[in-house]
């Protein structure tokens, strides 16, 4: 057999197998490797023994050996794959192999079924029906049980099926096989939809807009105008795909609050005396309004549902403004938050709330606003949220200051055609995620073979990409009014313009995702490879390697390609899936029943949150079309002071921090603290309780927090959930 990077192994004859390229199905020519018949043959002969019987590498080694022969014989130039893979049978049959002749045809069978069944609208509805976890808890967000969720999961598996026939031929085998993830097939391709955004609330405000039959005038009060925004929102959200970020919206809704104050201001002319109560009244009342209209905000994007049965996955940007009328919109925001949802104080999952420490505005204590960051640290100290970015640092990372499109997604600065820089009402065009794991597993230790993979797979991701930016193309302004002609993507079309407009010249991002570093390095250096300089550069190196490709195909193609750190909730579970599968458990990799997302440190550590920010704080200035950090503390209500000790040691280190604290309650015993994982959930550490309707478990799903008792994990999400060990001791 020849060994990998060793083309004389086998003198002339293996050189000449070098010369040679298969023609696979979906009809790309990639070298011929004898190693993925070695691999295909001991994963056969596992298959039937249930392990390896003693001289089975030499026996299967042997036999490749004797393929390799063949195919220099018979073939000197392009072959097609089941050309391979018949000498592979009739060499087994020749040498009365048959058990493993037979489980090797069984294989390339069930995987033309597998490939099949993909595209099979009835198989996949059966999966629907019958409560596949892997249909039904895709999203955390979903909840299955309701009608519209039902319906927008059927149409999704319609949609899925009719995508991978739309997709290139090569594009769809590599995400089928699990090479790579193109994401939110359900919705794209079948529907040129666009996936994330910063709505430009400014515009639509102060404008006016229209939604179905309704013409909108600019608010005359906050009350007006959040109520308009959460409207917006639902409509954005049935729009695309993705989240939607408010940006700066302390900001944004402060002239708002402020025509509230004169209106008030002048009634208390007309009934008090004295400039000065005046004033006191005229400020009661309107601190009164901001917290009812931010209130009402928080409980209407909590009951709206979009069309596709889903609450709009909504991100709020906050903690800049420092007048009086931003001021109290922020301690609003936060102490609705604290107070939580209904009779029974529930943590509210969204909007995501994103509070900015800026220098000179609320980091240190003679900041205007550092009793506002103390509040944020109450509230996420009790709530998870706020998460925080670091002004000064992601301007740094990614050229300009803006909050995520919905959970971490980030645009980079961009200027518009008179020098002005433009941040809101642009978008993010999709994310197509490659299964770095699986490269280093082909590799088996051989780093000059992952380096060839890798770069044969970027190949495939540009090319998902392109299709996915030329299908976006394909939309009309009809197609979504609220964003192409009514105000969310900024500039406003015609019915007759190309959407185009709104995303060539870079305006638009499209995202090179990407998973497991972790697990990378762990092929490499094995699972505790974190101490190593060696282990780490070569993943450095890995998003170095990333972002040189994605900044050359923005050139050449217009739009900016960014490496994005994808959040991973499903696929988590589902490159992990595959690849045990296909490798079997590998320790510290496939074992796990998870992949690590992007950069993080291994779940299962404990370094303190300083050693940990330290680690990671030199990936993201590769990976700036997305990116967020996360510590792992115990109970934190009694000690915020703890907390900011880390918040203001990542101010100049990272950009965007989360937290993760217990804030579990059940209502049976009035326990608080961190509920147990159990096989599909959690419960109760003091009373077992695991009820959804007496009981509210919030966890950090990925960027964003879920409830996994009311709406489910998919399995792998679960397991690193419940893998995850604190940062910080009590």
């Amino acid at each position: 057999m020849m060994e990998i990077g060793q083309k004389d192994s086998l003198g002339t004859t293996a050189s000449s197998l070098y010369d040679i390229k298969i023609i696979k199905r979906d009809g790309r020519l990639v070298d011929f490797d004898d190693q993925k018949i070695y691999d295909a043959l001991i994963k056969a002969e596992q298959k039937i023994h249930g392990r390896l019987e003693p001289l089975a590498h030499e026996r299967i080694q042997e036999i490749v050996e004797r393929v390799d022969q063949e195919i220099s014989e018979r073939f000197v130039s392009d072959v097609k794959i089941y050309e391979i893979q018949n000498v592979v049978e009739h060499i087994l049959l020749e040498r009365n192999e048959y058990a493993l002749a037979e489980e090797y045809i069984n294989y390339r069978t069930r995987r033309d079924f597998e490939r099949s069944k993909a595209t099979d609208i009835n198989f996949t509805i059966g999966k629907l029906l019958n409560k596949d976890q892997t249909v039904v808890n895709e999203n955390a967000n979903k909840d299955s049980d309701v009608f519209n969720t039902q319906r927008d999961l059927t149409a999704g598996i319609v949609g899925k099926s009719i995508g991978l026939k739309m997709l290139p031929a090569h594009v769809a085998n590599a995400h089928q096989k699990g090479d790579i993830h193109y994401h939110d097939l359900d919705y794209h391709p079948y529907t040129p939809m666009t996936n994330c955004c910063l709505i430009d609330f400014k515009g639509m405000l102060n404008n006016g807009f229209k939604i179905g039959n309704a013409e909108v005038e600019s608010p005359k009060s906050i009350q007006t105008a959040t109520a308009q925004i959460s409207q917006i929102i639902a409509n954005v959200a049935s729009s695309q795909y993705g989240g939607c970020s408010a940006d700066r919206v302390d900001e944004l809704l402060a002239p708002f609050a402020e025509l509230n104050y004169f209106k008030h201001l002048e009634d208390a002319k007309e009934w008090i005396d004295g400039e000065a109560r005046q004033e006191e009244y005229a400020k009661a009342k309107t601190r009164k309004d901001i917290y009812d209209a931010m209130q009402s905000l928080e409980y209407e994007i909590n009951t709206l549902f979009t069309s596709n049965g889903q609450t709009p996955f909504t991100s709020l940007g906050f903690g800049l403004g420092t007048s009086w009328f931003e001021r109290e919109i922020q301690k609003a925001i936060l102490q609705i938050r604290i107070n939580g949802l209904g009779s029974e104080r529930r943590t509210a999952i969204f909007p995501k709330l994103i509070f900015t420490l800026r220098r000179g505005v609320n980091l240190n204590a003679e900041d205007p606003n550092y009793d506002v960051k103390q509040l944020a640290l109450e509230c996420a100290t009790k709530r998870m949220y706020p998460d925080v970015l670091s002004y000064d640092k992601l301007i740094e990372l990614t050229g300009s200051f803006k909050v995520p499109m919905g959970c971490r997604s980030f645009l980079q600065g961009w200027k518009d055609e008179n020098g002005e820089e433009i941040n809101v009402g642009r978008m993010n065009l999709g994310v197509v995620t490659l299964n770095l794991p699986r490269i280093a597993l082909e590799s088996h230790g051989n780093i000059e073979k992952f380096w060839s993979l890798l770069e044969e797979r970027l190949e495939i991701m540009k090319d998902a990409l392109v299709y996915r930016v030329e299908r976006c193309k394909e939309a009309t302004p009809a197609n979504a009014p609220i964003l192409y002609m009514y105000g969310a993507f900024g500039k406003r079309l015609s019915r007759k313009d190309s959407v185009n407009e709104l995303f060539k010249n870079k305006r638009a991002t499209v995202s090179m995702g990407y998973i497991g570093l972790y697990e990378v390095a762990a092929a490499f250096f094995g699972g505790e490879w974190e101490n190593n300089p060696e282990a780490k550069e070569l993943t450095l190196d890995i998003l170095k390697y990333l972002k040189t490709h994605a900044d050359e195909w923005g050139n050449n193609y217009g739009y900016h390609f960014s490496v994005y750190s994808t959040p991973s909730e499903s696929l988590t579970d589902r490159f992990c899936r595959l690849d045990a599968e296909k490798f079997g458990s590998v320790e510290n990799i496939t074992d796990k029943e998870y992949y690590t997302n992007s950069f993080h440190y291994d779940v299962r550590k404990n370094p303190t949150p300083f050693e940990k920010l330290d680690f990671e704080k030199d990936y993201a200035q590769y990976t700036s079309g997305g990116f967020i950090h996360y510590c792992e503390y115990p109970v934190l209500q009694q000690n915020p002071k703890a907390l900011e000790s880390v918040w203001d040691y990542a101010y100049d280190r990272i950009g965007y921090l989360g937290t993760n604290t217990p804030i579990d309650h059940c209502y049976e015993c009035d326990f608080e603290g961190d509920f147990q994982p159990t096989e599909r959930g959690f419960e109760c550490p003091q009373c077992g309780n695991h009820d959804p309707k007496s009981c509210d478990v919030v966890k950090r799903t990925c960027g964003y927090l879920g409830n996994p008792q009311a709406r489910p994990m998919v399995h792998g999400r679960h397991k690193e959930i419940s893998s995850r060990v604190k940062h910080m001791k009590e």
